[in-house]
């Protein structure tokens, strides 16, 4: 996930204090035996598990996370997904695939497989082409007018203005008023 989805579904914004940045730690990891598809009508991937040996997919691993982090990620991630125990290597930069397994939870795609594409989904083409409607600028306004009109919503209610982060703004404003009452 990138850094600035992982923080406007963790804190709510794009630009979070310096103190929530320094709560999290994101480091490159490659989680082989899985595959990285492509969803139909969606600008989001899943993976799933592979039977191919060089199978592999890229990613984070991101720690520091809280419960509440986890329980707005779960929400955002939705029931397409389950939240999985996997055995990833950290990447080293310059240095490759450490030999060392570590385990995480990942998403997994449990939804049903005719939702895939058969192509590999591709991260840069992500950010270069449909950040925008993820983090918040001008191109949301392109996929609320799409939702609007009755087509497809490429983040499926992930978008500004969405089901989906509008129950995870609504939680955070109910975190506020407990965080309120108890000072």
């Amino acid at each position: 996930m990138a850094p600035q989805i992982l923080h406007r579904v963790c804190y709510g914004t794009t630009s979070p204090t310096p103190f929530q940045i320094s709560s999290l730690t994101i480091h490159p990891a490659i989680l082989p035996n899985y595959c990285r598809h492509k969803v139909i009508h969606a600008d989001y991937p899943a993976i799933t598990p592979s039977s191919l040996p060089s199978s592999s997919v890229r990613g984070t691993i991101v720690s520091g996370l809280t419960d509440g982090d986890l329980r707005r990620l779960d929400i955002f991630e939705g029931d397409e997904y389950e939240r999985r125990k996997v055995k990833v290597r950290f990447l080293e930069l310059g240095v490759g695939v450490s030999e060392e397994e570590v385990e995480v939870e990942t998403y997994v795609w449990v939804a049903r497989e005719e939702g895939l594409e058969e192509g590999e989904w591709d991260f840069e083409e992500f950010t270069r082409e449909k950040m925008g409607r993820w983090v918040g600028n001008e191109e949301y306004d392109e996929v609320d007018q799409a939702v609007k009109a009755g087509e497809v919503d490429p983040t499926r209610g992930r978008r500004r203005g969405g089901e989906i982060l509008g129950r995870l703004d609504r939680d955070g404003e109910k975190e506020k008023e407990i965080l309120k009452g108890a000072v």
